[in-house]
């Protein structure tokens, strides 16, 4: 068959020569700004190469659609008079979107940005904690600056994107949704739109107008740290869930209440594959079939188009090594052409970057291939006067920028920003008795009991009578931000205690609520501990809270032995036990199983921890007050090495499968003893010691600061010692947050503490780190044992060596601080570093492996 070649986004793609001249020859083709006629158009088979691999695309093989939203005319006349009378200058910053973090209203204006958006780490002022009139206020602060046309501009007015993804979770006091693979576990269309509803009252509040959800992601690895974030490993769920929340979120295709005052713009994400990377890799490669990744990954697609959904969201995976922001034949040839999408395409954090050949500050690939808005959190400035410079030598066709500018500003016309009304003046703005609302809680509240799966109930322990005596134990039994898991007030949803939650209700909440009632009495304990025999111990445990690549693993096993250690004493007690399971995905806990008596799968179910009890405590008559209504939408394994467990999958044995749940209405077979052989004997030796990963430390280390004035332990991305001398925060080294960065004004310590461990002599402390300013003082690295009890090492001359020269991996041997002084039989703290003022050092990752050579030497 004859083909022809040519380049887009610096892949090359080849197009059978009869498909061409079949477009060619179609009567009223369709201009690239003009809705697709998916009906008449016959598709071509893309060949899309980036040189090192290969891809065949054939968009035939993709269903066909049609945007839930029709073109308006006015609307179209509008934008088309707008783009005309618009700038170079002012179409680039339109497909710009900067963090807040990094761009102030007035720099906003001066550069003509399109979007802005929150990290999950960003806030008004820097502070996540900030009040709802803060946020308000900043909404108002970058309209006033976009659209003032005193300049004789445009004033094209910013739209404002935010990652509620369970709810307005950026916002102190807003209502906490259980996390959606707990929504996916319930399976109910009509919860999930009032979800949808309520998630954009609370945003409208706050003068947001577009948040960066729902995730459609069909997880096949539950290794991956974004598994909480799917609704299901199965399809037919995730096609079921996504018209509905797109609706509950952006209101109702062909109706007046269509991004009207009660609704904000949704985003389908992330397009296409990222359920299904290889080994579970965060931003890693999809190897799956186009028909495993049409009828898969793409299942949840077809529902929100037709829903009218008006923004997709880029994908950072690859698939079959051509990253997902570049690849034109899936934006632009399936996703707009063939399923007739018709909003803009944003792309997801600096996403961009990763594209063979670009850089976050240079990738017009990009936006030819068919991302119409850069997420160019921090890169935005230098991205713009490359783009600028790209469009006036060609490199970017003008047709292509006028046709990205056009989508973005249909998306605003149709979202009303063009009516010259604030955001403070909007309806619902301001309303800020709608944030954490009675109504809205009473829904999430629901969800959770909706979410709940029963794994087990043998002897039927369950429900637990309001009028026992009850231990409710466990580091997960009074803790609101560990139930409601990441993207929580900040990026990764760590440190917060309750008061961060106000209105919120802990697990432990609703059980004092229920027990009270019937005059039955609940002892709270994080470590177990009790006075007075209970009746019943409950048990709440499960993953600590992190989003994204921070919770990848290797394996679905549940390290953490803190809750299985209280049932086995509470079981060896003789004390009946239900064990409640906080987690992001199913994971092998199968001695936990064994330990209790019941044992509930509460996935992440956000600030209305009450809904735990409803389910679990029954009435005063020993009825059930309500009855599990969850059914398992991930298959639970029955050993830790079963990463890829799916019922379409080859060999497929999992201990529950997908679909089960108990109930009290049916109770189920017992589920008796269970294997305790992980299956992971064979495959894992002793590794190494993680002190440091991702620039956060690894479970039971903490960092701690120190300087003349004390010590402070970091409980979140951003801590500074007693009298301010040292100072850490989350940075970027390779993505968003992965490495952190220190930085000293005087002398003052930081160190990873733990409970006292015995390490070998022969092994090595190895990390990686850079340093941005050497500072003018002495710098040491030291391993303490206690006190009194420390060997140091003088790191000067290497930090200086260091300075600028980018990234660097070193190794200590351990004999080295053992023979300075350090029992290496009880070491508390495996890194400590000393410095002075001026000097910045970033670390990533930080262990203790391996085996030192002869003749090491004792520096870096």
């Amino acid at each position: 068959m004859t083909t022809k070649t040519f380049t887009r986004a610096g892949l090359t793609l080849t197009i059978s020569a009869t498909a061409l001249l079949m477009a060619a020859c179609q009567p009223g083709a369709p201009a690239p700004d003009e809705a697709p006629d998916t009906a008449s158009t016959e598709s071509t088979a893309i060949t899309v190469s980036n040189g090192t691999d290969t891809l065949v695309v054939d968009p035939a093989n993709w269903p066909e659609g049609v945007s839930g939203v029709a073109r308006d005319a006015e609307i179209e006349a509008f934008v088309a008079d707008l783009v005309s009378r618009m700038t170079v200058e002012e179409k680039v910053g339109q497909v710009l979107q900067a963090d807040i973090s990094t761009v102030t209203p007035e720099l906003a204006a001066q550069y003509h940005l399109g979007s802005i958006l929150n990290g999950g780490n960003s806030g008004p002022g820097n502070d996540n904690l900030a009040p709802p009139e803060a946020w308000l206020q900043l909404a108002d602060d970058y309209f006033y600056a976009t659209t003032d046309t005193s300049d004789g501009g445009a004033g094209i007015p910013i739209i404002w994107g935010t990652d509620a993804v369970h709810g307005h979770s950026n916002i102190v006091g807003a209502t906490l949704f259980p996390h959606n693979i707990g929504l996916g576990a319930a399976n109910d269309p009509d919860l999930i739109r009032r979800i949808g509803e309520a998630t954009a009252l609370e945003i409208r509040a706050t003068g947001q107008d577009w948040t960066f959800a729902p995730t459609l992601a069909v997880v096949q690895n539950d290794t991956w740290g974004r598994t909480y974030e799917g609704y299901s490993e199965r399809p037919e769920i995730v096609a079921r869930l996504s018209g509905p929340m797109v609706e509950g979120l952006q209101g109702v295709a062909g109706t007046d209440d269509l991004l009207a005052g009660d609704h904000i713009v949704a985003t389908a994400k992330h397009w296409v594959g990222d359920g299904g990377t290889d080994r579970g890799i965060d931003q890693g490669d999809n190897r799956a079939s186009e028909a495993d990744m049409r009828d898969i990954h793409a299942a949840g697609y077809p529902p929100a188009i037709a829903a009218g959904v008006q923004t997709v969201m880029a994908s950072f995976n690859s698939w079959h090594g051509i990253k997902m922001h570049g690849n034109g034949a899936m934006l632009t040839d399936v996703l707009v052409d063939r399923m007739g999408f018709d909003g803009f395409v944003i792309g997801d954090w600096e996403g961009h970057g990763q594209i063979a050949g670009c850089t976050p500050e240079n990738c017009p690939q990009a936006l030819i291939a068919g991302v119409d808005m850069y997420m160019a959190s921090g890169s935005w400035r230098g991205l713009y006067d490359n783009l600028l410079a790209q469009v006036n030598d060609g490199t970017i066709p003008m047709e292509r920028l006028d046709e990205a500018v056009t989508r973005v500003l249909r998306v605003k016309a149709r979202a009303g920003m063009f009516d010259g009304v604030a955001p403070s003046q909007r309806p619902n703005a301001g309303n800020f008795d709608l944030i954490g609302s009675d109504n809205h809680r009473a829904i999430a509240r629901e969800a959770v009991r909706s979410s709940l799966v029963l794994l087990k109930n043998d002897g039927v322990l369950l429900p637990l009578s309001p009028s026992a005596n009850i231990l409710l134990a466990g580091d997960g039994a009074d803790n609101i931000g560990k139930q409601s898991g990441g993207w929580t007030i900040n990026w990764q949803g760590d440190g917060h205690s309750n008061d961060a939650f106000p209105g919120g209700q802990s697990i432990a909440d609703g059980f004092r609520d229920a027990m009270a009632e019937a005059g039955g009495q609940v002892t709270v304990s994080a470590d177990g501990s009790y006075t007075e025999r209970p009746d019943v111990a409950v048990v709440v445990f499960g993953e600590n809270p992190y989003a994204e690549f921070m919770g990848d693993q290797d394996y679905v096993n549940f390290p953490d032995e803190s809750g299985l250690a209280l049932l086995r004493r509470y079981q060896s007690e003789g004390i009946p036990t239900v064990a409640v399971f906080i987690s992001g995905r199913p994971l092998w806990v199968n001695r936990e199983l064994n330990a209790a008596d019941a044992f509930v799968a509460a996935w992440l179910p956000g600030s209305e921890g009450g809904g735990v009890a409803d389910v679990l405590v029954g009435d005063s008559d020993g009825a059930a007050r309500h009855d599990f209504r969850g059914r398992l939408s991930y298959s639970w394994p029955q050993r830790a090495d079963q990463t890829v467990l799916n019922p379409h999958d080859d060999g497929y044995d999992p201990l529950f499968a997908y679909g089960y749940g108990l109930s009290y209405a049916e109770p189920g077979a017992p589920v008796g003893v269970l294997s305790e052989d992980s299956g992971l004997a064979d495959l894992v030796g002793v590794g190494a010691l993680a002190l440091i990963e991702n620039g956060r430390t690894a479970p039971d280390y903490r960092l701690v600061l120190a300087d003349a004035a004390g010590s402070a332990i970091v409980a979140g991305p951003d801590a500074s010692s007693p009298d301010g001398q040292v100072s850490v925060t989350l940075d970027d080294r390779d993505v968003q947050d992965d490495s952190r960065r220190i930085t000293w004004s005087g002398d003052a310590s930081i160190s990873v503490v733990g409970d006292a461990v015995a390490l070998d002599p022969a092994s090595l402390l190895q990390f990686s780190y850079q340093v941005t300013r050497r500072g003018d003082g002495p710098v040491s690295f030291a391993m303490a044992c206690g006190e009194g009890c420390s060997g140091t090492l003088d790191a000067t001359a290497g930090i200086r060596w260091a300075e600028n020269k980018g990234w660097q991996s070193a190794v200590l041997p351990l004999s080295c601080f053992a023979e300075a002084g350090a029992d290496l039989s009880q070491i508390t703290a495996p890194l400590v570093i000393n410095g002075a003022p001026d000097l910045e050092i970033w670390v990533d990752d930080v262990t203790i492996a391996g085996e030192a050579g002869e003749d090491m030497a004792c520096e870096l």
